[in-house]
């Protein structure tokens, strides 16, 4: 087997988290390639396409979402086409909410719309307030707020500015955040491996490593990977099973869990904290699914 492992032309040089499960693929019988995904290059040649890390596809989404109906034409892509068309739009969460999944309460403010800000922090009663684009990554224009004068207008300023190209999603802070951090659960062919749990800088809403947070190995409450199993099964059941998956929550300090996101696409899969049984586990559930393919 000879798979192409998309990645982007400006990977940082920092990252190496997923050389252990490289090193997994020969043992059992892949060759592969590591190729920015807007490269010039016959896809068609490999037996299947694996996303990892095409990090910089959030600013080119439409060219990139050409690049997937392209390649899903010339070879195998995982995940699948139809997953990732749906998990590029975080409107998925929507979906998941009506399926009776725990996520944070929500207003969507759709594109083209206008919205006042105080008046839907007033209605629910929140003293904090999140804005976040549903096309993104790596906190990119999100923006925490106080329910002041000065908070209010900051986030009024940022809607009217994204809302005319964007879609966004207004909710209450979860300062939680900033002390118990983020937490993931890692799966594999719907299989549970591995968590992490992932905290920010003093003071900082961001838990991703550019911004100097930092992560541990956690394991999963039976509350999370219950969330997790589910949001899992619902794209099961309307798409197809996700070969990879990690399902990340956020956690209020009344105890209430959330899910926040279902990265499907491209997420960091954390392998420093499953260890190589993690590695295994990913590498003989990819080279199952290329043999049941062909």
């Amino acid at each position: 087997m000879n798979i192409a492992i998309a990645s982007c032309f400006d990977l940082p040089d920092w990252e190496k988290d997923d050389v252990p499960f490289f090193k997994e693929l020969a043992d059992v019988g892949i060759e592969y390639q590591v190729i920015p995904w807007d490269s010039e290059i016959d896809w068609s040649q490999f037996d299947a396409c694996l996303l990892r890390t095409t990090w910089d596809y959030q600013e080119r989404i439409d060219e990139f979402m050409s690049w997937i109906n392209h390649v899903s034409t010339q070879t195998q892509l995982i995940n699948s086409k139809d997953i990732i068309e749906w998990n590029s739009h975080k409107r998925y969460l929507r979906e998941l909410q009506r399926a009776g999944i725990d996520i944070a309460p929500s207003e969507w403010l759709m594109r083209s719309q206008q919205y006042d800000i105080s008046k839907l922090m007033q209605q629910h009663g929140w003293d904090k307030g999140f804005i976040k684009p549903l096309v993104g990554a790596n906190a990119r224009e999100c923006l925490p707020f106080d329910n002041n004068a000065a908070g209010i207008a900051q986030a009024q300023q940022h809607v009217d500015r994204l809302t005319p190209t964007e879609d966004l999603v207004l909710q209450p802070y979860l300062s939680n955040v900033e002390s118990f951090g983020e937490t993931s659960g890692i799966f594999f062919a719907g299989q549970y491996s591995h968590g992490t749990r992932k905290v920010p800088v003093q003071g900082d809403f961001r838990v991703q490593d550019d911004y100097g947070a930092s992560d541990y190995v956690y394991h999963l409450s039976e509350e999370e990977q219950a969330l997790a199993q589910k949001a899992i099964a619902y794209v099961t059941d309307n798409m197809s099973l996700p070969l990879y998956a990690r399902v990340d929550f956020l956690h209020h300090k009344d105890g209430a869990v959330y899910v926040n996101e279902v990265e499907l696409i491209e997420p960091s899969l954390f392998f420093r904290h499953g260890g190589k049984e993690s590695c295994q586990l990913f590498a003989q559930n990819l080279a199952k699914f290329i043999k049941s393919t062909h």
